[in-house]
């Protein structure tokens, strides 16, 4: 099932970009003629590196990087539209003695056909789906052999039907009220843990001996509401926020999950630019450790808010 699952979300995607090389109009197509897809792109690296010699007030030798790779391609004709886009991001940092650790590692894609109602409504009927995971493993320091996170674990597939609303170009809300949520644990140790909300393997209370398998996926039904504000909101600075919510019918409705995610890119000329990244999560089924006094001792664990920000200053390209 999950390489069913995967396998759809590639190859949807996949198919977008063909067909976008099959509706482009030929060289001989009437001038009047116009494309139905919309195409675009962005991509922000940012580097950073401090090296010190003999320096009396101390401190350490860094380097750090970021990569952002963003692409859209949507479709428009008649009635119908069709908005896919896909980001991936990747960035980390070496400081001192300690290895180079991931700060932020990212693959996102999203779906979602569109049929508006009537001509000229700000409503329409709407399908989607959401597909998010990592490249890379995250490691616990300073223990850096033990996987905390990798590839599909956690992988996030949520799909659903409902209506967007779409009242001008800058803005949309999908109201999904039945919409499916897979978690996906590829990695046995945290399958078997019971890492992201899926079902832990069982122990023999006296021997410690294993009985069975954790799961390594979960399905949540529930509803989804997505909204997304992206817009130059000064000369040369561009807003995109994006905020989703998912509310499981089926087990404490009440926890909703939130993810929130912020791209502010500050234009400085053609090439050069500051970005501000920030994505916000909670997740009840997501249990985070505490230590209160940070002397490496455990004092528990449960849910909390994560929150993630990036301020680089690179290279910038759009296309």
């Amino acid at each position: 099932m999950k390489k069913l699952l995967l396998a759809i979300v590639i190859f949807s995607f996949a198919f977008t970009l063909n067909a976008q090389d099959e509706t482009a109009p030929a060289a001989e197509t009437a001038a009047d003629e116009i494309s139905p897809w919309i195409r675009e792109g962005l991509f922000n690296i940012s580097i950073s590196q401090t090296a010190l010699i003999n320096w009396a007030a101390g401190g350490q030798n860094s380097y750090s990087g970021n990569a952002l790779l963003k692409y859209s391609a949507n479709y428009k004709k008649g009635l119908w539209k069709w908005k896919n886009d896909i980001m991936l991001g990747y960035g980390g940092l070496a400081q001192g003695d300690i290895p180079w650790q991931k700060t932020d590692d990212r693959l996102e894609l999203n779906s979602k056909v569109i049929r508006n109602s009537a001509e000229e409504s700000d409503w329409a009927y709407s399908a989607f789906l959401n597909f998010r995971t990592q490249f890379m493993d995250g490691l616990k320091l300073p223990n850096d052999s033990n996987i905390i996170s990798t590839w599909m674990a956690p992988g996030y597939l949520t799909f659903g039907l409902g209506m967007d609303y779409s009242p001008n170009e800058f803005f949309s809300a999908n109201i999904s009220p039945v919409a499916g949520k897979f978690t996906f644990v590829s990695n046995t140790n945290l399958a078997n843990a019971g890492a992201f909300g899926v079902t832990a393997a069982v122990y023999d209370e006296f021997t410690g001996e294993k009985i069975s398998n954790g799961e390594s996926s979960r399905f949540e039904l529930g509803g989804h509401i997505s909204m997304q504000f992206k817009k130059e909101i000064v000369k040369n600075v561009e807003l995109d926020t994006k905020l989703n919510l998912f509310s499981n019918y089926l087990e404490e409705p009440g926890n909703i999950d939130v993810n929130w995610d912020l791209l502010l890119n500050m234009k400085v000329n053609e090439w050069l630019s500051a970005s501000l990244i920030c994505n916000l999560i909670y997740d009840h089924d997501i249990d985070i450790a505490v230590d209160d006094n940070n002397d490496g001792v455990i004092e528990g664990s449960g849910p909390r808010t994560q929150f993630k920000e990036v301020l680089g200053v690179g290279i910038n390209m759009k296309f």
